[in-house]
């Protein structure tokens, strides 16, 4: 193919999905990333509200939380991928295979919560304790991570319902560097 060939004539993108073991592990690398957002805005929080007491003002401090997720995510999806999924060569996109727009970025955060809602408002129709909370969180991310097998292209719920996927990535490889004017 010509550097000026159409359009049309480009390769169809690879829009296979990475393996659920790879999306897990992105998954788990993107929440020890996030515990820095927590701190920062956290911080910033305790700052601008003068907080004395790690409970005071606790559902303010969720609510600010859940927006300061939703601008992070809805950036860095509307670029193509976060820090966690640039390491894994994962990448967002439409269901054609291109870059999503922030609106659909925004949709897309939103519809995730998937993986956490769902126990948490058991857990508080049950008034279950921190430990049976954590082993219904465990025992619903496994349940909705395993969910996508089922779908024809092995995507999650939140992505099938934002039309977006996850697509594997590879980094183009650097340009070697000459070593001219070097002398042995």
């Amino acid at each position: 193919m010509t550097p000026d060939a159409p359009a049309s004539g480009a390769a169809r993108p690879d829009l296979t999905a990475p393996s659920l073991r790879r999306r897990m592990a992105c998954w788990l690398y993107e929440g020890m990333l996030m515990f820095g957002v927590v701190f920062i805005a956290g911080y910033l929080f305790s700052a601008l509200t003068q907080q004395r007491h790690a409970l005071d003002n606790r559902h303010p401090l969720q609510a600010f939380l859940f927006v300061v997720f939703g601008i992070y995510f809805t950036w860095f999806w509307h670029k193509g991928q976060t820090l966690a999924q640039k390491t894994w060569n994962i990448r967002v996109v439409d269901a054609q295979g291109r870059p999503i727009g922030q609106w659909r970025a925004l949709w897309r955060y939103v519809l995730s919560w998937l993986w956490l809602l769902p126990p948490l408002a058991l857990s508080a129709v049950l008034g279950t304790s921190g430990g049976e909370l954590t082993v219904l969180l465990m025992g619903w991310v496994l349940v909705y991570a395993l969910l996508s097998r089922f779908h024809a292209q092995r995507q999650f719920l939140h992505d099938a319902l934002a039309g977006t996927r996850l697509v594997h990535h590879a980094q183009a490889p650097a340009p070697k560097r000459s070593r001219k004017g070097l002398k042995a």
